[in-house]
């Protein structure tokens, strides 16, 4: 009788609706670069464990900081057609027990680091999930320069992992974060303006609501692909990669920026998804010949 009440309890628990709370592509997105980090600092896997503990407790805090801002956006989900069948606005999972969650997987994941890893490394995570949850999902009510506030913990995985493997930060570790900031920019702003209509239905002030021409959305997407191809230079000219991550990083920068361009000259939703794609493949080629290059 037992048994069949567990098989039960198990069998109508929602593990999707909580895994999806934790937003798993991102998350995904967020361990590669974390990973990235520990490999280019320590010149290589030289703790196996460690690096397990470090992803592990990052995890843990990017996916309890997605749930919680899942929480704190649950009413305005409803509103908007790309969120209105969340977890949490179709009542699947009860908001307090979002926010318990949310909670427990930040301070499991922070404690992980802490004794696995370093106060440095743990620091980070505690701050990314901060920078996350209390400033940047608020911020996207009042201003449209939440994009670039939020660009800022989302390039701060690929510095933990860097302080997990070294316990310190130096120019490897900010050459990583320029990148990651920089390329957030062109790869939001391109969601932005897909779903710009979507926004201004939840209140979110993003620059292609606020400035339905697109100029200065364009602008801004221009002069951080720019800015992208710069910091993306910088793994090489530091010699943590060689001429063949080199080339290819401003090979895929400037296709990167000629979708942005096009976008520019077009200012349409095709263009806008084209760049979309372009950003979401760019970020991937760009570890991998950073992988290839160094032989890990």
């Amino acid at each position: 009788m037992l048994r069949k009440q567990i098989r039960d309890a198990v069998a109508g628990f929602p593990f999707a609706a909580y895994l999806e709370l934790t937003k798993p592509r991102i998350l995904t997105l967020v361990l590669v670069t974390t990973a990235l980090g520990f490999f280019l600092g320590g010149h290589g896997v030289h703790s196996l464990p460690l690096l397990i503990y470090t992803l592990l407790g990052t995890a843990c805090v990017a996916g309890g900081s997605a749930v919680l801002n899942h929480y704190l956006e649950r009413d305005v989900d409803r509103t908007m057609h790309r969120t209105r069948n969340r977890p949490l606005p179709t009542g699947i999972i009860k908001p307090s027990t979002a926010m318990s969650y949310g909670l427990c997987l930040v301070l499991s994941g922070v404690t992980i680091l802490l004794f696995a890893a370093n106060l440095l490394t743990a620091f980070l995570a505690l701050l990314s999930a901060f920078l996350y949850v209390v400033v940047y999902t608020p911020m996207k009510r009042l201003t449209w320069l939440n994009t670039s506030f939020g660009a800022i913990p989302g390039a701060l995985p690929p510095m933990g992992g860097w302080t997990a493997a070294t316990g310190e930060l130096d120019l490897g570790a900010w050459a990583l974060f320029l990148i990651l900031f920089a390329w957030q920019h062109p790869h939001f702003y391109a969601i932005a303006w897909i779903f710009r209509e979507d926004y201004q239905r939840g209140g979110f002030k993003m620059l292609p609501v606020v400035e339905p021409e697109g100029r200065r959305t364009c602008r801004h997407i221009i002069a951080f692909s720019v800015l992208l191809i710069g910091a993306s230079a910088l793994p090489a000219i530091l010699g943590l990669t060689g001429k063949v991550y080199l080339y290819g990083a401003v090979l895929m920068g400037l296709g990167l920026l000629g979708a942005g361009i096009s976008l520019t000259l077009t200012r349409s939703e095709l263009d806008a998804r084209r760049l979309l794609k372009a950003s979401v493949v760019y970020l991937p080629l760009l570890f991998l010949l950073c992988a290839v290059d160094t032989g890990f």
